[in-house]
């Protein structure tokens, strides 16, 4: 991270700390939780991308990154208490949380809880709350699919981009997706990505933006507009273009140009 005065910082959390990257400013703090298998580098190229007083918390979250080492378990429910430790420890007043995938399963369920201060949602290719279309199958097949450094190279082909990362970024996914312990990669195909996390998600009261990628084969579009929207009253759709499901690292200008235009309107 290049972006001026972000710092590195360590939020304690049950059974350690998790690391962070920090930059304090004006106005509702963004709080970013990554994907299964990224960790706080996934928004690298968008938090550069960001106005230059938006504050922000990036972080690795639990089993993953610089936190890989915390001990489980790594369920949602733990996730989403992780994130609220590390909003309380921040001491911001209002904030607006920006999950993708996984984390966007983890900000609907803390936004459920209806937190104080909680100003957004922005969910990136979010897994809808309710699964859909999840089969034992298709289980198996997403655990195994960061086994080893090939495995990880065909989930980046066939799954989860449209072709549009760099060389650095690649070799950053790949470093990421292999780094976690097999419990903390295991727990999002075993546990979390057939989890039920839509009570509650009706009474989230703050505005809910959903940034669906246009050629996302995980979740796509048309799997959020109907899994995910009729749930959520205050949600609405916007389709970022000519990306797949890794858009914070292969279409980050939409993302940080919407993150801008969402807090701008709070």
């Amino acid at each position: 991270m290049t972006s001026q005065h972000v710092v590195d910082r360590l939020f304690d959390v049950p059974g350690g700390r998790v690391t962070a990257h920090v930059r304090e400013g004006d106005g509702p703090a963004l709080v970013f939780l990554h994907y299964w298998g990224g960790s706080r580098r996934t928004w690298g190229p968008v938090l550069e991308r960001l106005a230059p007083g938006q504050p922000f918390v990036a972080y690795d979250q639990r089993g993953w990154g610089g936190s890989a080492d915390l001990p489980g378990p790594y369920g949602l429910e733990r996730l989403a208490d992780d994130a609220q430790r590390v909003v309380d420890a921040l001491g911001c007043s209002r904030w607006v949380l920006v999950g993708h995938s996984m984390g966007g399963k983890v900000a609907q369920m803390l936004a459920a809880r209806t937190p104080v201060g909680l100003a957004g949602v922005v969910l990136v290719a979010p897994a809808p709350p309710v699964p859909s279309g999840v089969t034992e199958q298709l289980r198996e097949t997403v655990s195994h699919a960061y086994d080893d450094e090939e495995a990880v190279g065909q989930s980046i082909d066939l799954m989860l981009t449209r072709g549009g990362l760099t060389p650095e970024l690649r070799r950053q996914v790949v470093e990421d997706s292999l780094r976690a312990g097999d419990q903390a990669r295991c727990a999002w195909p075993r546990q979390g990505l057939v989890q039920d996390v839509s009570a509650g998600v009706s009474a989230i009261g703050v505005p809910v933006l959903v940034l669906a990628g246009s050629h996302d084969k995980v979740d796509p579009p048309g799997v959020l507009a109907d899994h995910l929207l009729p749930l959520i009253p205050t949600a609405s759709l916007t389709v970022l273009r000519d990306t797949g499901h890794l858009s914070p690292l292969e279409v980050p200008d939409q993302v940080a140009a919407h993150l801008g235009a969402f807090v701008a309107r709070l």
